[in-house]
């Protein structure tokens, strides 16, 4: 039976346009001009829907509103010729699954009707299969770039190809490759971290790859191997940079063929793995280099880049509060001068450092409250955190100059409270009077 989409534009030529495109694919293809009447229909017996987001008596997101309410489940994906960070994100907190910019091709309509398609396959399968377990992993954060993220690794989930994941120490690498394993059709099988970094290049072939009894001293026992024990699931190789480029060769040879021949033995043993590898380093500098081989790069068909904490600050209050409560603290609070010096602060340790300094914090604090004088002392100096502040500061001053130091409006444009502008106001020591004098 063929995949039936639902198309809504108040442009009856693009509608026509979007349909010939998909019914050359293959769809079952059907068209609305209004959103108002769309709603009429019986939107179960479709497997998709695509919407103009600005069409007249209602749009795109209101009629987003509607589907998402009744039918969750149901895939919607929003068109526009005016897109923005602002729609974008709305769109996809509505429940949007994916947000194209037009004008686009005809091939780029079917590639992205494609992705989506499979995405639903794979998450009716999982309903279809298991309910979700406690102890899944879960990515806290709703920025772009983490829902940009999210995306990417829903659409390669369930891909037979290696993955590679790079991005700095303690951005949740091992986290991603978690997801991805449980997103995938492997998820009931087994998922085997190895942390090369952690085992010293000689113990790591023979843990990888096995070995037979007697195949060293010590060896009074066989061994599967760990590539052996994650048949048909997942090994995550953490830290590949440091394996050795003779062992590296020996993976390569694995990931083509599929063959495992155990330390001391001759049997060859066929093993069936997805590998998924992370490096905290810059990869194709290792690789010119000479510390990582080219070849090996290159059987890994996907590469993933996980964002440091710095680049999604704005996730930052809502990981703070998942990480308290991580650490047995969900009644804790944050003042908003201690949440500001947070948010000054890079996060060179990424997530991994925030969950640090939290459990340092309110281990030392006789207080529910993380206030300023809890936080570690990179935190307390104002050296770390003085050009958020002083840009806030000259911010503030433009604004208030601007609206002849009305601070009603200049709290509304600023987009903060008027008594949040006036505790600033006081904090910095701003008047009109030392403005006027060049202060």
């Amino acid at each position: 039976m063929p995949v039936r989409i639902l198309i809504i534009d108040d442009d009856a030529v693009a509608c026509e346009f979007l349909q010939e495109a998909l019914s050359r694919a293959g769809y079952d293809v059907d068209t609305d001009t209004s959103a108002r009447t769309a709603l009429c229909r019986d939107l179960s017996s479709y497997d998709l829907l695509m919407s103009d987001i600005r069409m007249p008596d209602m749009d795109g997101l209101q009629f987003l509103r509607h589907v998402h309410g009744e039918r969750p489940e149901l895939p919607v994906i929003l068109m526009t010729a005016y897109g923005d960070l602002q729609t974008t994100m709305e769109a996809l907190n509505l429940g949007a699954w994916d947000y194209i910019s037009k004008p686009f091709s005809p091939d780029a309509a079917r590639a992205l009707v494609r992705k989506v398609l499979e995405v639903r396959e794979l998450r009716q399968r999982r309903m279809r299969g298991r309910p979700p377990l406690k102890d899944e992993p879960q990515f806290i954060g709703s920025s772009a770039t983490m829902v940009e993220f999210y995306k990417q690794l829903a659409r390669v989930a369930d891909a037979a190809a290696s993955i590679l994941i790079e991005g700095e120490s303690g951005t949740g690498k091992e986290l991603a490759a978690r997801s991805l394993h449980q997103l995938s059709s492997r998820s009931e099988k087994p998922f085997v971290p190895v942390h090369c970094g952690a085992i010293p290049d000689t113990l790591l072939e023979s843990e990888l790859f096995g070995y037979e009894k007697g195949a060293f001293t010590g060896a009074d026992r066989s061994h599967p191997g760990l590539l052996a024990s994650a048949q048909g699931g997942t090994i995550f190789l953490d830290e590949i940079t440091e394996m050795s480029t003779a062992l590296q060769g020996k993976l390569l040879r694995f990931m083509q063929d599929g063959e495992v021949r155990r330390l001391g033995g001759r049997e060859v043993h066929h093993v069936s793995v997805r590998v998924v590898g992370a490096a905290n380093r810059k990869i194709d500098e290792e690789v010119a280099k000479g510390n990582f081989r080219a070849d090996l790069l290159y059987r890994f068909v996907v590469r993933l880049h996980m964002p440091p904490l710095r680049e999604h600050k704005e996730d930052l209050p809502q990981l703070i509060k998942s990480l308290l409560a991580k650490l047995g603290y969900p009644g804790a609070g944050i003042s908003d001068d201690a949440m500001e010096r947070l948010m000054a602060y890079d996060w060179p340790g990424n997530v991994r450092e925030l969950q640090n300094v939290l459990q340092q914090t309110l281990l030392l604090s006789p207080f529910m409250m993380i206030l300023p004088e809890n936080l570690p002392e990179k935190f307390r100096t104002r050296a770390e955190w003085r050009p958020l502040e002083g840009a806030e500061r000259e911010q503030i001053l433009q604004m208030l100059k601007n609206t002849d130091w009305n601070q009603s409006r200049a709290a509304q444009l600023l987009g903060i409270d008027r008594k949040t502008l006036r505790t600033k106001i006081l904090r910095y020591g701003l008047s009109r009077e030392a403005a006027g004098n060049g202060k």
